[in-house]
């Protein structure tokens, strides 16, 4: 099973309604109070349309590895990728799979009190309740033992996770896992990646998670690299019994 696969079984969605929606390379687990992968699906379709479509109009946007500004006109979800790829000092695309999992969960509020959408590893949630989202950290041993619980008056919120370890999208450092909660899923994916490129050993946990080196919109970071774990601002952590594979 791969990671991804497995991550979603640590997203707890009890008393909800869970089900997948893929379009191209986006596949969405989402959890809703009821069966909306029709609206999700539509919603998916849309928001990849408008990247898809700024992306042929200007390819260095997909390209570049530092921030590029969105040109006057640009779809909503392109600017919010700049604005927090701008935030993270990363290129716009460490932003995309936290924008859309944030787009389409903001579309499914509409019809759902509650929403829970993971885009590879990266969520956007709003949730009446507490939730507990297991945290997959590779072959570290503190993977799937322990997790994070997301309380309703956080949300909603982005918790996305950047790995020098795993996992398909680029990385520069060597966490085994940079797990970073914010009120933007695409300022979250950003920062993630920012924060996992600047972790090359245990060494550096202090000085990446120092208070004055991270953005305001920063609620908070975990960040597990060869046994050790690093914590910034509201992390509410829990232990938490390994997932089934």
């Amino acid at each position: 099973m791969s990671s991804r696969r497995v991550y979603r079984n640590w997203v707890a969605g009890e008393g909800l309604v869970s089900y997948t929606v893929s379009i191209g390379s986006t596949d969405l687990h989402i959890s809703t109070d009821r069966d909306l992968r029709q609206e999700a699906l539509e919603s998916a379709a849309r928001h990849r349309h408008s990247v898809e479509s700024y992306i042929h109009s200007h390819p260095r946007f997909a390209t570049n590895l530092e921030p590029v500004d969105a040109r006057p006109g640009a779809p909503s979800l392109v600017c919010d990728m700049a604005e927090a790829a701008r935030i993270g000092r990363v290129g716009p695309m460490a932003a995309v799979a936290g924008a859309i999992a944030e787009a389409v969960g903001r579309d499914l509020l509409r019809s759902s009190r509650e929403v829970i959408v993971e885009n590879g590893g990266d969520v956007f949630m709003s949730v009446s309740s507490p939730r507990t989202v297991g945290l997959f950290a590779g072959g570290s041993a503190l993977s799937g033992r322990i997790g994070l619980v997301i309380h309703p008056d956080d949300c909603p919120l982005g918790l996305c996770t950047s790995s020098g370890a795993f996992g398909h999208s680029l990385s520069l450092g060597a966490a085994d896992t940079c797990t970073v909660l914010a009120h933007s899923a695409a300022v979250a994916d950003a920062l993630a990646t920012s924060l996992c490129n600047r972790i090359r050993s245990a060494d550096d946990l202090q000085r990446v998670l120092d208070r004055a080196s991270l953005p305001p919109e920063a609620i908070g970071v975990l960040v597990i690299v060869a046994g050790r774990v690093g914590l910034y601002g509201a992390i509410d952590l829990v232990r938490t019994v390994p997932a089934q594979h």
